[in-house]
C-alpha cells in the first residue's frame, strides 16, 4: 500500500471519529450525508496535507451543512391500536399525527436546527403488562415525549417506566387522578381528570336531576370504577341516594342479573362507568327490560359508535363527555375539517387532546431550544398556551388547570351538548 493511500485510510478513520462526535453534539448521526460529504473531500495526499485539506474544508462547509441540517425528534405513542378499543387508539394516533405534520410544515426550529418530527407507535391493546412492554420499547429508542396510553389501569404502572427513564408522558385519555398523583416529574394531562368529571356527574344527579334512587354499575376497569367511585362518592355527599352498585362480568355485554338487581331496587337514575361497547349493550338491555332509570354514562360513551351500537335505545341516553364541544371552540371547526381531509373520516373521540398533547411536547421543546427532556421538562410545567381543547397549562403536579366536561343528550338519534362545566 503507497503512503498516499495509506495516510487517506488514517485521515478517514480519524476523521469519522471527529465527526461521529461532532454529529453526537449537534444531533446528527454519524452515518448522515454531511458526514460523508466531509469525508469525500479527504484529497489522496500525504498525511499532514490530507489532514490539513480535511480540517479546512470542514470549517468552511462541513460545519455549517451540520448545524443546518434537520434534527430528527422521535415522538412516541402508545394506545390500542388492535382489539376491541383500537378505533380510539387510532382516533387518537391521528390527532397526535396531525399536530406532527403540521409542525413539520411549518419548519419549526429547536435551537439552530429545523425539527423534523416523527411518530413511533405500539400497540398496546389496553393491556397493563403490553403497555409496560410498549413504555420499555419506547424508552429503549430514545423518543423525546410519548403521548399515551388511552386507559388509565395501562398508563398507570406504564407512568413508572418512564419516570425511571426520564421522559415525559402526556396523557390524552388516561384520567384517573392517579396518574398525576404519584409524585412524578415526568406525568402530565391535558385532558380533565375522573374526579373532576365524574364529580360534575354526581352533583347534576342530584342537585339539578334531582335522582332520588341512584344505581351505579362500572366496568372493573381503573378509568370505569374510578368514575363511579368518585361518582358514588359525591352522591353520597350531597344527600343522594345509592340503591345497588353493580360491576360488570370483564368485556361481557350480558347484564341480565345486574339490570334484575337494579329494576327490584327500583332505581330512578343508572350511572355507568365504562366505554361505549358496554354501555350500549346496558341501555338496550333496558330498554328490553322495562327499566325507565335515566341513563347516564362517563366519559368514553357520547360516541358515534354508542348511538350505532344502542340504535333506538340509545335516544335520550346522557353521558358525561371530557372537554368542550368541538364546534364551540375556537379552533375546533378547522380541526374538524384538517382531520377528515387527512384521515377521510371524522373525528371519533380523544383525536383533539391527542394532538394537543403532542404540541404540548413541541411547544416546550421550541421553548426550550432543546429536545432533550432533562433540559425542556421546566419548560413544559410551566407552559400555558391555547390548543384546540383550550387553554393548556398545568398544575404542580402535572394535572390540567381548569379542566372542562361536558353533559350530552341523545336527541334524534345524535349527540347533542346540554351543559358544560369547568374550563
Amino acid at each position: 500500500m503507497s503512503f498516499a493511500r495509506h495516510a487517506t485510510g488514517i485521515a478517514s478513520g480519524i476523521a469519522s471519529g471527529i465527526f461521529s462526535g461532532i454529529a453526537r453534539r449537534f444531533g446528527a448521526r454519524s452515518g448522515s450525508h454531511d458526514v460523508l460529504r466531509c469525508a469525500a473531500r479527504v484529497p489522496s495526499r500525504p498525511l499532514r496535507a490530507s489532514l490539513a485539506a480535511f480540517a479546512a474544508a470542514c470549517a468552511l462547509g462541513g460545519g455549517t451543512a451540520l448545524a443546518a441540517g434537520p434534527l430528527d425528534v422521535r415522538i412516541g405513542f402508545a394506545a390500542p391500536l388492535s382489539g376491541d378499543y383500537a378505533n380510539y387508539g387510532r382516533d387518537l394516533e391521528n390527532g397526535v399525527q396531525l399536530a406532527l405534520d403540521e409542525a413539520n410544515a411549518q419548519n419549526l426550529k429547536i435551537g439552530d436546527q429545523t425539527a423534523r418530527f416523527t411518530l413511533i407507535a405500539i400497540d398496546d391493546r389496553s393491556d397493563p403488562r403490553l403497555g409496560v412492554q410498549a413504555a420499555a420499547s419506547l424508552a429503549n429508542q430514545d423518543v423525546a415525549a410519548v403521548v399515551g396510553h388511552f386507559n388509565s389501569g395501562t398508563a398507570i404502572p406504564a407512568s413508572r417506566i418512564y419516570e425511571s427513564a426520564g421522559i415525559p408522558m402526556i396523557s390524552p385519555a388516561a384520567t384517573n387522578p392517579v396518574i398525576t398523583q404519584q409524585g412524578f416529574a415526568n406525568t402530565f394531562m391535558v385532558i380533565a381528570s375522573d374526579a373532576q368529571n365524574a364529580g360534575w356527574a354526581g352533583t347534576w344527579a342530584v342537585d339539578v336531576m334531582k335522582a332520588k334512587r341512584i344505581a351505579i354499575v362500572d366496568d372493573r376497569t381503573a378509568f370505569g370504577q374510578g368514575e363511579a367511585d368518585v361518582f358514588e362518592r359525591t352522591v353520597r355527599e350531597h344527600g343522594g341516594k345509592v340503591v345497588a352498585r353493580e360491576f360488570s362480568n370483564g368485556d361481557s355485554d350480558d347484564f341480565g342479573a345486574q339490570l334484575s338487581r337494579i329494576k327490584a331496587a327500583d332505581a330512578d337514575l343508572l350511572y355507568f362507568g365504562g366505554l361505549a361497547r358496554q354501555g350500549a349493550a346496558l341501555v338496550k338491555q333496558m330498554k328490553q327490560r322495562s327499566i325507565a332509570a335515566q341513563f347516564v354514562g362517563g366519559g368514553g360513551v357520547a360516541t358515534a359508535d354508542f348511538t350505532q351500537a344502542a340504535g333506538a335505545a340509545a335516544e335520550g341516553a346522557m353521558a358525561w363527555e371530557y372537554g368542550r364541544p368541538l364546534a364551540q371552540l375556537p379552533d375546533g371547526p378547522r380541526f374538524a375539517q384538517a382531520y377528515k381531509s387527512r384521515f377521510g373520516s371524522d373525528v371519533l373521540a380523544y383525536a383533539p387532546f391527542g394532538y394537543d398533547a403532542a404540541w404540548a411536547a413541541i411547544h416546550a421543546m421550541v421553548s426550550a431550544k432543546s429536545a432533550k427532556p432533562d433540559v425542556y421538562r421546566g419548560t413544559l410545567k410551566t407552559l400555558s398556551f391555547d390548543g384546540v381543547t383550550g387553554r393548556i397549562a398545568f398544575e404542580p403536579d402535572g394535572s390540567l388547570k381548569n379542566g372542562a366536561s361536558t353533559l350530552w343528550q341523545v336527541r334524534k338519534g345524535a349527540w347533542v351538548p346540554v351543559t358544560t362545566r369547568g374550563g
